[in-house]
């Protein structure tokens, strides 16, 4: 399956990583509004093309990364592709997979061991935290997908769904999503400026459908061994089970892993 044209060049703006676009979501989700069959993806390093390619986690693409040449994790790509008018987001992954093969030579194979894992399970059989929802009929309707901070709702949760939003100042880290799985809350998990952990996360919550969430907690730097006063912000882990209802278990499980074969640096179009 291929795009009907495609583009692929090197970004030479110069702006910082932050400064990404693309007309939809990357990642993990479904989130997709008709578009009549265009992809635009600017200042993009390589990784972000193969994460959306394979339906990568967050953390899936962090370990990719370490796999990658030298030039691959530090240029940055606009790409414009354009496919049919009814083209679904699993087919433009397709297409991706297909032009990242043609383009960059790209070659992978996925392999399964089993490893050590947290498992992302409910605190409390049956019960979540106040900051996690299902996410229903009666939910906002789901705005315009953009990454800028000021589109956001009361709660700090994004205007639209599918979509992870950060804000990180001097004490506080805030993450939102809506209409996202588990599954995806569990793979992008650390969530940015949380701190990190030593393996992958796999959700064994046994919760279906999809929710929204908002967790508020110290930054990284900031996180301590517990809450000192009313007035300091919990850390990482405190947040996910006191908001959200839930904890992380040490346990093993089979991983399905992505392994780089050979990829080349793209020639100009």
């Amino acid at each position: 399956m291929n795009f009907d044209v495609a583009s692929i060049k090197r970004n030479t703006s110069g702006a910082p990583a932050y400064r990404a676009s693309s007309n939809f979501p990357l990642g993990m989700g479904d989130s997709y509004s008709p578009n009549g069959g265009l992809f635009t993806a600017t200042n993009f390093g390589v990784s972000a093309f193969i994460q959306f390619a394979y339906r990568l986690s967050s953390r899936e693409t962090q370990a990719l990364q370490s796999q990658l040449p030298k030039w691959a994790n530090e240029e940055r790509f606009d790409i414009e592709a354009r496919a049919g008018s009814e083209a679904t987001k699993d087919q433009m992954r397709l297409m991706m997979q297909s032009l990242l093969a043609d383009r960059l030579k790209l070659a992978v194979h996925t392999e399964t061991r089993e490893g050590p894992v947290f498992a992302l399970v409910l605190a409390k059989p049956g019960q979540t935290g106040p900051q996690l929802h299902r996410h229903s009929s009666n939910s906002p309707a789901c705005g315009t997908f953009t990454l800028s901070a000021s589109a956001r709702q009361a709660d700090g949760t994004p205007t639209a769904c599918d979509v992870f939003l950060t804000l990180v100042d001097s004490e506080h880290v805030h993450t939102g999503a809506r209409n996202v799985s588990m599954a995806m809350i569990a793979g992008a998990m650390p969530l940015p400026g949380m701190g990190t952990l030593d393996r992958p996360v796999v959700d064994q919550t046994g919760l279906s459908g999809t929710f929204d969430f908002s967790i508020d907690c110290a930054p990284e730097a900031a996180a301590g061994p517990s809450v000192q006063s009313p007035e300091t912000p919990p850390t990482f882990l405190e947040a996910l089970k006191d908001q959200l209802g839930l904890k992380l278990e040490s346990t093993t499980a089979k991983i399905e892993t992505l392994y780089i074969d050979h990829i080349e640096e793209p020639s100009p179009n």
